[in-house]
């Protein structure tokens, strides 16, 4: 890692708010993105003539090209400049959202969706990094706020969004929305956006030594074939596929080499030496496992609605909704209490509150309403809303001001990962245990055990009284339990695993004290962001 230099003090022209107003506006767009095409898979498959299982690689393409640029978008923001390198995202991200709508076929949909998937993952690191330079230390816990209720509630509103302009529109205007918010955020940022003066002695620091381009495909080829391992292991039954055995083979040597490479080279695409300092290192851990939480249980909740309890994808959606809405009033508050009380003691409550919440939500049964499980939802988002944010100042503290972008670079790496991560095993573990469970529950319904034999019984009697002839009422009858049987295996499957994630999250909430607070006074604040 590069030493850490003093650079002259430097504010933006214009007031720090307008910047983060201006930045959030992307942020949103692009989050938006990630959740809106979910809902319109079926409509794209039907409009383009492709299989349900061909229309997937809409959402994957994106996934993949977006995971790939995350790590390399600090270096990128470096040699281009910062906010040339945002607004050129920006420009991508809208240009590529314009031709996913005019795409005549799945092929050129998927090409468009790598390019909107590359210009969407270089926003993120781009964004903030430019808020720990606008904001001092002090204020930092404010701005991640507003950049938090970006990033969740965009997401929230996406489902239920997509599906209201796929049923009245066409699937092809979830990417026009795009255009117009993209030519906003070009204007606004070349008007009010700029680098600070240091990153030009960066960048001619980093352009007189040899560019690591050994890194840059290391990584690439990594991330992006794990990232496919990932998006499409469950559905290719894991390892008894070659596909994903070769896939993962090549991630892992990939990787493995990075590491090698970045760790020895003078100025890495990646600076992994950063984890030697406590806070980043312990912050990128949390960001991790914080993705595979709030993202895994983005999942459960609405699958098990939908698929065990018949409600509408929209109903689903509202379920979720309510928690980032909550979440997003919080924000504003754990913002201010950063700077006010010790971020540490905010992040292990934040913790201890979603284990409790998850824990809460091991009740969840086939006799739940709307309510109870919105409730669910409600409970869990209040313990995230004390984590983001403190963990996103932590990460700040002891980094040199010319190591912004390899920050936020690599905690959105970590936060997605974990995410994709999360999902994946979510959805193995859950098909796993539902299969477990099921042979347990159906060695007990055998013509020997008397309750299930006076339940068919009963059933049968049910169907008969309704004029069912008898041989096809007792068939019936058996059909019901089998269906009763599969519903309470997949429903003890995700009790199983919420439980394992409220233990978890609970084991991380003395982590946070591995970390050092923010210096309380202005001049000590200035010197470690400098």
């Amino acid at each position: 890692m590069s030493q850490p230099q003093t650079h002259a003090p430097w504010a933006p022209k214009y007031n720090p708010w307008i910047v983060a107003l201006t930045v959030t506006l992307a942020t949103f767009m692009e989050v938006l993105d990630t959740s809106i095409a979910n809902v319109a898979l079926p409509h794209i498959a039907g409009g383009l003539s492709a299989s349900q299982d061909e229309s997937t690689w809409v959402l994957t393409s994106y996934l993949v090209s977006n995971a790939v640029i995350l790590p390399i978008a600090a270096w990128l923001s470096v040699i281009i400049g910062r906010k040339r390198f945002y607004m050129t995202c920006v420009m991508l991200f809208t240009m590529s959202s314009f031709l996913c709508g005019l795409a005549p076929s799945l092929g050129l949909l998927i090409l468009f969706r790598v390019m909107q998937g590359l210009g969407g993952g270089g926003l993120a690191t781009s964004e903030q990094a430019i808020l720990a330079d606008t904001f001092s230390i002090e204020k930092r816990g404010m701005a991640f706020a507003v950049y938090g209720m970006a990033v969740v509630m965009a997401p929230a509103i996406g489902p239920t969004l997509g599906g209201w302009i796929t049923d009245n529109f066409s699937w092809r205007w979830i990417f026009y929305i795009n255009v117009p918010v993209g030519v906003l955020s070009l204007y606004l940022t070349n008007k009010i956006v700029e680098d600070p003066p240091y990153m030009a002695i960066e960048k001619q620091k980093t352009l007189a030594h040899a560019i690591d381009y050994r890194g840059l495909l290391l990584i690439a080829l990594g991330i992006g074939c794990l990232q496919f391992v990932l998006d499409k292991g469950q559905e290719d039954d894991w390892f008894a596929s070659g596909k994903i055995i070769l896939f993962l083979t090549v991630s892992l040597i990939a990787l493995t080499w990075f590491v090698v490479n970045e760790w020895r080279h003078a100025y890495p695409i990646v600076d992994l030496r950063l984890l030697k300092l406590s806070n980043f290192r312990t912050a990128a851990f949390m960001m991790f496992v914080l993705g595979m939480v709030m993202f895994g249980t983005t999942v459960p909740i609405p699958q098990f609605l939908q698929v065990l309890m018949g409600y509408t994808a929209e109903n689903a959606g509202k379920a979720l909704s309510a928690g980032a809405v909550v979440l997003i009033f919080m924000m504003p508050v754990i913002g201010q209490l950063v700077s006010r009380t010790d971020p540490r003691m905010l992040i292990a409550f934040g913790f201890a509150a979603s284990a409790l919440a998850l824990y809460h939500m091991t009740n969840i049964s086939l006799d739940i309403d709307f309510h109870t499980a919105t409730m669910y939802r409600i409970y869990q988002m209040m313990g995230v809303a004390f984590i983001f944010i403190p963990i996103s100042t932590l990460a700040y503290v002891g980094i040199p001001r010319h190591q912004n972008n390899q920050v936020a670079g690599m905690n959105n790496l970590m936060r997605n990962l974990g995410g994709s991560i999360g999902v994946s095993m979510l959805s193995t573990f859950l098909l796993r245990l539902s299969q477990k469970h099921q042979v347990y529950l159906s060695a007990h319904t055998t013509a020997g055990d008397p309750l299930f034999t006076e339940r068919i019984a009963g059933l049968t009697r049910t169907f008969a009284d309704q004029g069912v002839p008898s041989n096809e009422a007792s068939a019936r009858a058996y059909s019901m339990m089998s269906r009763m049987v599969g519903q309470q295996a997949s429903t003890l499957a995700y009790i199983d695993i919420i439980s394992v994630m409220a233990v978890v999250v609970l084991c991380l909430a003395p982590f946070a004290f591995l970390m050092q607070r923010p210096p309380k006074s202005g001049k000590a604040a200035a010197a470690g962001a400098h």
